[in-house]
């Protein structure tokens, strides 16, 4: 990665004082960390601590531009709104509540719609020049949706959204062509100056504009759909009956491919279920074939009985580090196989007879190459020259498998190439800023996606001559064609109201037509004049060390509150370093079931295979235990000082997660403070050993699931005490958790059953969850075991807007049963308690924080004489 890091090391610096300009920032001070060793495309900013990383790997589909100067433009206008608002400072204390701040006061559409407006304004390219980039929000309009100020931010678990950066993109072009080039730096001053307040961003923005964001919002959707309407007056378009059943929700068929048998294969995912290769008959309904597992972009290629595709599998231990794997299906058999281990290969297609696969491969120093792999063992068989080393996207055989054609992407845009047998290269279409695609033969054509027309559609270039012509006239956009076999028909994507659906036509050329592309970012480019920032970059040396693992190891830049569940939350003082492998925590948490209050501080390093953690409580604790007049309660406080070494194992296959983790640790236990105790009540605890070994199995979820509908978990805890002749006993726990799917769609039953057995001086320890309410209920013996059942489900999606009080995304219900010592005198017609929950995730007075809310009634089995227990719990998400 070395070219790479000198090369962003001139860049960045260079093009920044463009990035912030009309912020007023021309220089910043911020590490960028360039992480090479994962397959996912993406890069932040954050504070705590300061800094940025691009993640080097560049994606299959994305501009038309260098990935990293691509990500350099975007992350950097982040750094400048930063520092626009922190003063500047390097380090600015206290981080995490700056941060949260950010995210509070701030709508994220104008953070990510200020950084789009930037990159489009800075380059000739930037997604607000991308017709498929803004085509939800569009095909939402064009369909008389009138969705809410906050369901377009916020986002919903039912409909296809326009997306906060689309919604931001379109706001800010929309403030700056109304209120000039310097509104985003009177904006942030502003905030800046006065940051306590109810609505500081509505505030400032009205200040300046004379509108909030609802007003700015409400106009800007009259503008866009006079826009649009007008464009998909002039552009002629065709309707194209959906092969697919019609969906409720959001539901997407990718990359259709028509069978021997008529059959349509298809990659389908939704809302409500996971990436799943399906069959479609000619009466649309559907079969399963595989369930997949991630990837970089929905992706599969289908010939001759074989299907393959890439997958992102993890390194075991750490999460930075995940590969791109080759998976190939047998139709006939139903076998899947593994064709690579730990590679880096992408798009892969596969040749008309299914023996060879063309892919491409990017190694860690972002090298890239087009290779062949055999079929049947994966063995790479071939390599193409790349010496410009162009980024390689989405290649495809001719029918006999002599030709090879590809996208490729630059500084200069993308052009379409072949390559045949010999290795010898053609530009077929050279550099442009069209989002060119997907090219695939049919017969001696070839037919690709771009949006010559304003409009994302299928286009064919024919090889000799080098003309292009369009086979589709979407209304929205049209992607991802392929050849029905026998016929002069394509099956394609065709993207509308619920995403994208399958449809076919005839193959019939005609004219690519005007581009009536609606570009409404014009203003602000014209406001900034500079062309592409990135055409004069300089090219110096610069002088690089390598990195020490435990150089600067504390870097103390927060103090921010905590919320732990919904009886502990307090305060940390929090230091980490640069790879978040050094971490330091001081704190205080309040326990609202005990009344008092926990002081803790610890370390963790993470930098080697396992993972040290050293800590120290001082905390409150409470027990029961039989005395003279039956079950009494015991509270105390201790000093709680504990050392931990763990070894986590995470493997991922298909969708299958599956998590190990084994650790062992002592501690040292001083306890004070006690009332009237026990006369076996112990003081003091030296040096137990304490062993733990868990192990989790669970399938991927889909958005709308509130658990895991297919789940295993079983967690082993021993405790004992070796070092101490004068003290005896252990404790042994063990818990078990099973996740089954419900009764509908998105429903999950869970059965959770926990034991321990405790003596001597962990006579009184609890190890293992409780019964719900278990603090507000006075024992009636010993803790054994719980049996604890959990039925949850999905209610409704109402996506509702309570004018500016709240946004509610979904509201989610809950059944459960626990029981306490079963078996012990309890049997299964006596659960301790019972009862139902209420949640519901929303969004309060338009601010960015998701919130968990929710209620829950606890009814108490009678032999406790106890009333109902209500309980609210409030969690919430940045």
């Amino acid at each position: 990665m070395e070219p790479e890091a000198q090369r962003m090391a001139n860049t960045i610096p260079y093009v920044f004082s463009s990035v912030g300009g009309n912020l007023g920032i021309k220089k910043t001070q911020i590490p960028v960390i360039l992480q090479n060793r994962g397959v996912i495309s993406n890069a932040f900013v954050q504070l705590a601590p300061k800094k940025s990383e691009f993640f080097t790997t560049p994606p299959q589909s994305f501009d038309s531009q260098d990935w990293l100067n691509n990500l350099a433009i975007h992350e950097l206008r982040h750094v400048a709104q930063f520092d626009k608002l922190t003063g500047g400072k390097a380090n600015p204390f206290p981080e995490e509540i700056y941060f949260g701040w950010f995210g509070a006061s701030l709508p994220r559409w104008f953070f990510e719609g200020d950084a789009v407006s930037n990159e489009t304004s800075l380059t000739n390219v930037g997604r607000g020049r991308q017709p498929s980039w803004i085509m939800p929000y569009r095909t939402a309009i064009l369909n008389g949706k009138n969705y809410s100020y906050s369901k377009s931010n916020f986002g919903s678990e039912k409909d296809v959204i326009p997306g906060y950066y689309q919604l931001g993109y379109l706001l800010i072009s929309a403030i700056r062509e109304n209120s000039g080039k310097y509104i985003i730096d009177s904006l942030l001053t502003d905030i800046k100056k006065r940051p306590v307040r109810l609505y500081p961003f509505a505030g400032s923005l009205k200040k300046y504009t004379g509108q909030t964001g609802k007003q700015w919002y409400d106009s800007l959707t009259k503008k866009i759909r006079s826009d649009w309407e007008h464009q998909a007056m002039i552009t002629p378009s065709k309707e194209y009956p959906a092969l697919n059943h019609q969906a409720r929700y959001e539901t997407n068929y990718y990359l259709p491919a028509k069978m021997p048998d008529g059959n349509i294969l298809a990659l389908k995912s939704s809302k409500a279920e996971v990436p799943t290769l399906i069959l479609i008959d000619k009466n649309k309904k559907e079969r399963r074939i595989q369930k997949i597992g991630q990837q970089e972009q929905p992706w599969f290629s289908y010939a001759n009985g074989r299907i393959v595709w890439d997958e992102v599998r993890y390194d075991g231990r750490f999460l930075r580090r995940s590969y791109s794997v080759i998976c190939r299906y047998d139709l006939q058999s139903g076998k899947l196989k593994k064709l690579s281990s730990r590679s880096r290969i992408f798009s892969p297609t596969l040749s008309a007879d299914g023996s060879k696969i063309v892919a491409v491969n990017i190694d860690l120093s972002n090298k890239v190459q087009l290779i062949v792999m055999d079929a049947e063992n994966g063995k790479i068989i071939r390599s193409y020259p790349n010496p410009e080393n162009l980024l390689i996207q989405t290649p495809s055989f001719n029918s006999d498998g002599t030709v090879i054609t590809y996208i490729s992407v630059s500084e200069l845009g993308k052009a379409l190439w072949t390559v045949d047998s010999n290795g010898k290269t053609r530009k077929i279409i050279r550099e442009t800023p069209q989002q060119l695609s997907r090219p695939v033969f049919i017969g001696d054509k070839i037919a690709f996606n771009a949006h010559y027309s304003g409009i994302d559609n299928i286009y064919d270039v024919d090889v000799a001559s080098g003309k292009i012509s369009a086979l589709s006239a979407a209304k929205y956009g049209a992607f991802n064609p392929s050849r029905i076999p026998g016929t002069d028909s394509i099956i394609f994507n065709n993207f509308n109201l619920y995403g994208y659906e399958v449809s076919k036509t005839k193959i019939e050329a005609s004219e690519t037509g005007k581009n009536n592309f609606v570009f409404f970012g014009a203003a602000a480019a014209k406001q900034e004049n500079t062309g592409n920032v990135f055409t004069n970059v300089p090219d110096s040396t610069f002088s690089s060390s390598p990195y020490k693992k435990l150089g600067s190891p504390f870097h103390f830049h927060s103090i921010s509150p905590e919320v732990l569940d919904e009886y502990v939350w307090g305060i940390q003082l929090k230091s980490n370093n640069l790879l978040n492998t050094f971490d330091t925590h001081i704190g205080a948490d309040y326990h609202r079931d005990l009344g008092r209050v926990e002081y803790n501080a610890g370390i963790s390093f993470k930098s080697l295979y396992p993972i040290f953690d050293i800590s120290y409580n001082n905390r409150p604790r409470r027990f029961f235990y039989e005395g003279n007049n039956g079950t009494e309660q015991g509270d105390f406080r201790e000093n709680y000082y504990r050392f931990q070494v763990q070894v986590p194992l995470t493997l991922t296959a298909q969708n299958h997660f599956f998590d190990f983790s084994v650790n062992a640790g002592t501690s040292y236990t001083q306890r004070y403070d006690a009332g009237t105790m026990p006369s076996n009540f112990i003081k003091t605890l030296t040096l137990p050993v304490e062993t733990g070994f868990s192990f989790s199995h669970s399938i991927r979820t889909a958005e709308r699931d509130i658990a895991p509908r297919w789940a295993q978990i079983i967690r082993f805890t021993y405790l004992t005490q070796p070092f101490d002749d004068n003290l005896s006993g252990n404790l042994f726990a063990a818990e078990g958790f099973a996740y089954f799917p419900g009764l509908a769609k998105n429903h999950t039953f869970l059965a959770n059953f926990n034991y321990q057995e405790s003596s001597g001086i962990w006579i009184y320890n609890s190890a293992i969850n409780t019964v719900y309410g278990y603090n507000n209920i006075q024992a009636k013996s010993k803790l054994k075991n719980t049996l604890l059942f959990n039925y949850r489900f999905p209610i409704a999606f109402p996506d509702a807007e309570i004018g500016p009080l709240a946004y509610i995304t979904n509201v989610r219900g809950g059944i459960f049963c626990h029981y306490e010592n079963i078996g012990q005198g309890t049997n299964i017609s006596q659960p301790k308690t019972y009862g139902f929950e209420l949640h519901s995730t929303m969004n309060i007075l338009r601010y960015s924080p998701d919130l968990d809310l929710g209620t829950r009634i606890v009814f108490v089995n009678r032999e406790y004489h106890q009333n109902p227990i209500f309980e609210l719990m409030l969690n919430f998400t940045f």
